[in-house]
């Protein structure tokens, strides 16, 4: 099961406490770090929230960590029924699917225009990108490493030049943030997606015809990777269900 990351110590003469949540705005500070633990898989779908352990972990009381609960249901990412608690929502599989089939054409859309030019500056603003996505590989920070990798495909597609091609990929690349985020903390197909990036800078820098079909099975294989990683939790959440208590289900943290 996914748990909340190991942290520093705690230090407790300054604002920030050992979970690097501020004082100050303290209930928003929740939401945002839960949040932000949801989306980049940390927290896995349908993992009930313990709310004692969760106050430990962040060195709060109850009443900002539910005041958090309250926004992120609002929110959708976390659903709360009577008597049975908080659990972080689940994802839906097939809309996730039905996104990606979307995702490859808009890649390999952009592909094409990008093969009768692309501006001087964007390319090297999207090559610095993906050398600050390499030391971050280099110093295992996967998390790090998933940000800037969505950034660059973003500013793929935005060098194209198209208003509409750019928002509708950005809208629809918001909507699978959390599966992809999920998928990336289970997936081993790090370095594959890596030589594939590879691939697409080479193709990208030199206005290779192979462009288009780059970008588009690069885009597949990912698609490929997240579903995986979405039917086996899904598998394994629904053997939890038969198999295990509601404690063993619940968000913990690593001492």
């Amino acid at each position: 099961m996914l748990t909340a990351p190991e942290t520093t110590a705690k230090v407790k003469t300054s604002p920030v406490n050992g979970r690097g949540v501020r004082r100050s705005g303290l209930s928003s500070e929740i939401a945002d770090r839960l949040r932000e633990m949801i989306q980049e898989g940390e927290l896995a779908p349908a993992s009930r929230i313990m709310e004692k352990e969760l106050c430990e972990y962040f060195e709060i009381s109850k009443t900002p960590l539910r005041e958090a609960l309250k926004v992120l249901v609002a929110e959708g990412l976390i659903k709360h029924r009577q008597h049975l608690g908080y659990h972080i929502s689940e994802i839906d599989i097939d809309e996730i699917g039905a996104i990606f089939d979307v995702l490859h054409g808009l890649e390999e859309l952009a592909g094409r225009q990008l093969c009768i030019g692309i501006d001087e500056d964007a390319l090297s603003a999207i090559e610095r990108k993906h050398q600050a996505m390499l030391v971050q590989h280099a110093n295992g920070k996967r998390t790090a490493y998933f940000r800037l990798n969505q950034e660059i495909h973003q500013m793929i597609v935005d060098a194209a030049r198209n208003p509409v091609l750019s928002s509708i990929y950005a809208n629809l690349m918001a909507k699978i943030h959390r599966a992809r985020g999920v998928a990336n903390a289970e997936s081993l197909r790090w370095q594959e997606s890596l030589l594939e990036h590879e691939q697409i800078m080479q193709a990208l820098s030199t206005g290779s015809a192979s462009l288009p079909q780059v970008l588009r099975e690069h885009s597949e294989h990912t698609a490929t990777e997240v579903m995986k990683a979405l039917h086996l939790l899904a598998s394994q959440t629904a053997a939890s269900r038969h198999a295990i208590t509601p404690s063993n289900q619940s968000i913990s943290t690593r001492r």
